[in-house]
Formats: structure tokens, C-alpha cells, sequence
């Protein structure tokens, strides 16, 4: 067997906020591949990537230390994103496993440490944060070595170095009573633990393409890794899926990673992660590239199936088109069929109706963040209520089901547990942590959860942490009840009046304030009973030359309750819509007109 012994390819994954992309700004900067100083969160280079704090896109980088090539990928480890995890645990031959050592292990460590053991790769376990005072080191190495056994596909993968450390303060031991200076423990666990990368299939060439990016200059990028074979620039290519088989093309550029940029290069082989150019079209995710005369494509792991479907549509609204460029149903296909090429977990339905979609992901954050994409870039739509996606199994109805894992002050421990019991939850497990903090485990139907994590942050004042990922399809659990608030709704056009919305306090929660334009059938409130009611929140107030004394005080109104996408995608029902453009995020009623709704 033909291996590269100065090469090594691995991936980081970890649940979400455990250190990550620090861990590779640092590796970065370490390693003298990138400067000292300068931004943090480096790979972090979307925009909505560096206002949540979190990783949405996988992404590759490459590293030199000494003699030795080090190529990584950064993985998201929220689980809507799992698809991102998916298609890119294929192009290494080892991972580091993070895991926070005062959080410990979370639903996100599970699900990611699950899909690189089914792919027999080799780990490295990275205890971080271990300078955090409430970090509890034994505990956290106790419950990874526990996940092992559960979730080990061959016995060599039980035997691995465990490393202690810090991403934020830059070092790295495998004692954790004993700071060291830098990361020199970790680059040499790679270069020990990691194996080289092996030729597959010698005598031919194979390149999986993992990922897809695109140049005004050079057209389509495709990016992967070659699993056999070399190959350089000038030579021809074809691009193999299953069955189909491309024409030839001629490749016009070769890149490998270091650092945050790509470098020309005149031949690749196999093990390295590379971009390619010179295609017509973009080529699909998954597909391989071959030398013509010889198409052998490269096994591909099934990405796993969307469980949360919403409808978006044309906005067909009162106020519709001030605010967007991009307002059509051609405009929006296009786009969506954009995303479909690059986002490998999306699923893209046509409906009876040309202007609807029928949109499917893996979760609402993941078919959040592509609205929310889609509204900054121009577009204006509506999007329905998010609705789980069942399945039948041997003749049973089943639902998804998600782990939540919920860590709150003990005062709090009742209304969670009441509000969770509602929703048809089972608990699991249930630990008392250090600082008078209680950790929750349930099993809950995804559909239920649809609203619980605004009213969590409500219930618990802001100060509990809820972690969700999903877990399997189950028997459906029967009905649960929805949302038990019904809406304010706006029976005329205008501009909303402080006078009018001073009188509507009493009657619930206000979404909008003084002043802005409203329409007939738009949702001014949430009701603070069961029932919509229809309200009139531009009454002016009528004139007199009478003055009463004190009761013509300035009104004063309380903040209203600001809704942004993710929190109307929770609250809303099925008789209701979100109108999104690039300037506001409205609720409307499907129906507008009072009279036809009724």
C-alpha cells in the first residue's frame, strides 16, 4: 500500500461554543501559518457565522509544521448543520474530539463522535477550557470514556491520547496539573496518532468533491480531497455520479490550503485536500472526478433526512415589494435551487402552486439561517409554520424525536419540569451539578419543542443553557396542545397611534410600536387569552376644546415585544404567515379579511 507519510488530514468536532475555531486560530498562529494577533474566530468568515457565535459552514484550512502537511476541517457542531458534518468527515483519516471540561459531554459531542466512529476514523480527545473554574476534568473524562464504549464501532477505537488544555490561553499538556507554553503536545499526538493518508484504488485517479465555491474569474470551484492517483493542470477530467458520466473537461487550476488561502500548485495527489477549476457547470456534491476512459466513483455517505418541513411563497401582502429587489417565483426558485447545490442536507419540493415551495431541513435553525440569508441578500417572501415531517414505519405512524439536555438553578428545576411534562417529554436522567445548578435529560417529540425555547428563556430569567439535537423517529406520541395565546389583529390600515396602542396594553403583548404602518389582517399582539382578536390600533384620539385634568399625561407605553425570525417561526400557526424582507420581519393572518376568515 502507497502512503504519504508527511501528510495528515484531520477534523474538529465538538458540540457547539466548546472551543473550536479558537482551537484552530490557534493551531494557526502556532504553527507561524497565520500572524500573531488580528482577529479571532478566523474561519468564522460568514457573517451571520460571526454574529452568533457559532460555525455553519464546514470549512478546510491547512497548516505546515516542520516537514509535516497538516490538512483541517472545521466542523459546525450544532446538529441542524449535521450535513455540513456529514459530507466532510469523508476527506480525513482522524478527528480531535473537543469536549468543554465544565459543560462535559453534550448532545452535539454525541451525535458528531457518532458519525466519525461509523467511518472508522481515528480520535484524539481534547479535554478544553480546563483554566474555567468550574471545570470538573475527572468527571468530563469519566462520561467521554463512557461514550466511547457506547458508541465504538472496532475495539482500536477505545485506545486513544487524552489532552488537556486551553484554546483561549494557548497551550496544551497531558497533565492537567502542569501549564504548559504552547501547542507542541497536540502537533505531535497528529503526527503519532493520525494515520498517513493510503492510495485507495492505485492506477487510476479519484477526487471527491466535498464542497462547491465559486470565482467571477474561473467559474465553478469544486473542492475536495483525492482519494487516488495524481493528477496537474492540462489534464483531462470527468465528473462521475452513480451512474451518470460527465463529458471531459480540462482542469485550468490546482490549489491547496494554507492558512485562510488557497496555493496554486501544478500537480496534486492523493491525500491531498484541493480545489479544482475549468468546469462549464457547477458538478454535484458527492460526485468524483476520474480520468476519462476509467469512471470509478468514490463511495459517498448518505446524508440523513430532513424532519422539519415550512412552505415559502411569493409576498403577496399590502406592503409588498417597497422594501425587496427579488419578488417573484422565478426569483425565488432560482435561488432556492442555488442553495440546494451547496447545502446538502435542504430538501426543495414543487407545490400546486407555481408561487409555493415546500422547503424541508434538518432543523428550524438551519431553515432560519437560510431565510435570514436570503433576506439580506434582497428577497422578500412568507414562509408558513414549521411542521415536523412524519414518517410510516412497518404501518406505525412515527415522529422525530429530540434529546434535550437542560442545565438550570434549582429554583427553576418545577416549572421546567411542568412545562417539559406538558409537551410529552420523558425524562431520562437528571444530575445535581456544582453552584446549586440541576441538569435535566428528556425525550421529547420535535414538534412539541416548536415555542418551548423562547418561553425556556422566559421560565428560567435568562440564566438556563438548553441543548437539543435530534435523535431518532418514534411512535407518534399523540396530540399535545399549541400555542395558547391567540393574536391581536390589525382590522385597518394606518399608522399605528400611541393613544390607540395605550388602550390595547390591557389586552395582551404588543409587537409594534408608535407610529409604524400597519395593515388589515397584520398580527399587532399576542392575545392574553385563547381567541384572535380583532383590534384597531390607528384609532385617533378624538378632539375636543375641553381639557381634562390628568388624563391628558403622556402615554406611557412599555417596550413592546421585538420579534425576530426565529422567534415568529416558533410562535406562529398554522392559519398564520411570516412576511420577511430585507427591513422588517412581520405576522399576518393567511386570510387578511376579517369577513372571510370568519
Amino acid at each position: 500500500m502507497t502512503t504519504r507519510s508527511n501528510i495528515r488530514n484531520i477534523a474538529i468536532i465538538a458540540h457547539v461554543d466548546h472551543g473550536k475555531t479558537t482551537l484552530v486560530d490557534q493551531l494557526l498562529r502556532q504553527s507561524g501559518t497565520l500572524s500573531v494577533g488580528g482577529q479571532e474566530r478566523v474561519m468564522d468568515s460568514n457573517v451571520l457565522e460571526r454574529e452568533r457565535g457559532i460555525t455553519i459552514l464546514a470549512k478546510n484550512t491547512g497548516i505546515k509544521f516542520g516537514d509535516y502537511s497538516i490538512n483541517i476541517i472545521d466542523t459546525p457542531g450544532h446538529a441542524d448543520f449535521g450535513g455540513e458534518v456529514e459530507r466532510t468527515l469523508q476527506m480525513v483519516e482522524g478527528f480531535l474530539l473537543l469536549v468543554d471540561a465544565a459543560e462535559g459531554v453534550l448532545p452535539g459531542t454525541r451525535f458528531v463522535l457518532q458519525k466519525a466512529l461509523q467511518l472508522l476514523l481515528r480520535p484524539i480527545v481534547v479535554i478544553n477550557k480546563i483554566d474555567r473554574k468550574d471545570a470538573a476534568i475527572e468527571a468530563t473524562q469519566g462520561a467521554i470514556q463512557d461514550l466511547f464504549l457506547d458508541l465504538a464501532v472496532d475495539d482500536s477505537q477505545l485506545e486513544f491520547p487524552i489532552i488537556y488544555g486551553s484554546s483561549r490561553q494557548g497551550f496544551m499538556t497531558l497533565d492537567p496539573s502542569v501549564q504548559t507554553d504552547d501547542m507542541s503536545v497536540l502537533f505531535n499526538a497528529i503526527i503519532k496518532s493520525i494515520p498517513a493518508p493510503v492510495e485507495k484504488n492505485p492506477g487510476t485517479f479519484q477526487m471527491l468533491i466535498t464542497s462547491l465555491d465559486n470565482s467571477e474569474f474561473l467559474g465553478p470551484i469544486a473542492i475536495g480531497r483525492v482519494f487516488s492517483g495524481t493528477t496537474s493542470v492540462g489534464s483531462q477530467v470527468v465528473v462521475c455520479k452513480d451512474d451518470a458520466v460527465s463529458a471531459p473537461t480540462k482542469i485550468t487550476k490546482l490549489y491547496t490550503f494554507l492558512g485562510l488561502s488557497k496555493v496554486e500548485t501544478a500537480t496534486v495527489s492523493f491525500g491531498d485536500v484541493v480545489a479544482v477549476t475549468g468546469f462549464d457547470s457547477p458538478p454535484e456534491l458527492g460526485a468524483t472526478l476520474c480520468l476519462p476512459g476509467n469512471p470509478k466513483p468514490y463511495p459517498y455517505v448518505k446524508i440523513d433526512e430532513p424532519t422539519l418541513s415550512m412552505y415559502m411563497s411569493v409576498n403577496d401582502s399590502p406592503f409588498n415589494g417597497r422594501e425587496g429587489k427579488f419578488l417573484t417565483s422565478r426569483h425565488l426558485k432560482d435561488r432556492l435551487e442555488k442553495e440546494l447545490k451547496i447545502n446538502v442536507a435542504l430538501r426543495v419540493e414543487p407545490t400546486p402552486s407555481p408561487e409555493i415551495f415546500k422547503i424541508s431541513g434538518r432543523g428550524q435553525l438551519h431553515l432560519g439561517v437560510l431565510i435570514e440569508n436570503m433576506r439580506r441578500e434582497g428577497f422578500e417572501m412568507q414562509v408558513s409554520a414549521p411542521e415536523v415531517i412524519y414518517k410510516t414505519i412497518d404501518g406505525i405512524k412515527c415522529e422525530p424525536i429530540e434529546t434535550v439536555i437542560i442545565d438550570v438553578p434549582e429554583e427553576y428545576q418545577g416549572v421546567i419540569m411542568e412545562n417539559l411534562g406538558r409537551r410529552k417529554a420523558l425524562m431520562t436522567n437528571m444530575t445535581v451539578l456544582e453552584s446549586s445548578r440541576i441538569r435535566l435529560e428528556y425525550e421529547v417529540p420535535s414538534r412539541t419543542l416548536l415555542g418551548f425555547r423562547s418561553q425556556f428563556l422566559t421560565d428560567t430569567r435568562g440564566t438556563g443553557v438548553a441543548n437539543f439535537s435530534f435523535k431518532e423517529y418514534q411512535p407518534y406520541k399523540g396530540d399535545v396542545p399549541t400555542r395558547t395565546k391567540g393574536a391581536l389583529v390589525s382590522m385597518e390600515k394606518g399608522l399605528t397611534t400611541a393613544y390607540a396602542l395605550d388602550s390595547l396594553q390591557a389586552r395582551g403583548v404588543l409587537f409594534v410600536e408608535p407610529g409604524e404602518e400597519v395593515y388589515e389582517g397584520q398580527i399587532v399582539g399576542e392575545h392574553s387569552r385563547d381567541n384572535d382578536l380583532e383590534v384597531n390600533p390607528c384609532k385617533q384620539k378624538k378632539l375636543t376644546n375641553m381639557r381634562a385634568s390628568g388624563t391628558d399625561d403622556a402615554v406611557k407605553l412599555p417596550p413592546v415585544r421585538k420579534m425576530d425570525l426565529e422567534l415568529c417561526m416558533e410562535w406562529i400557526r398554522p392559519d398564520e404567515l411570516i412576511e420577511v424582507t430585507p427591513l422588517s420581519i412581520r405576522l399576518r393572518k393567511k386570510v387578511l379579511k376579517a369577513v372571510f376568515r370568519k
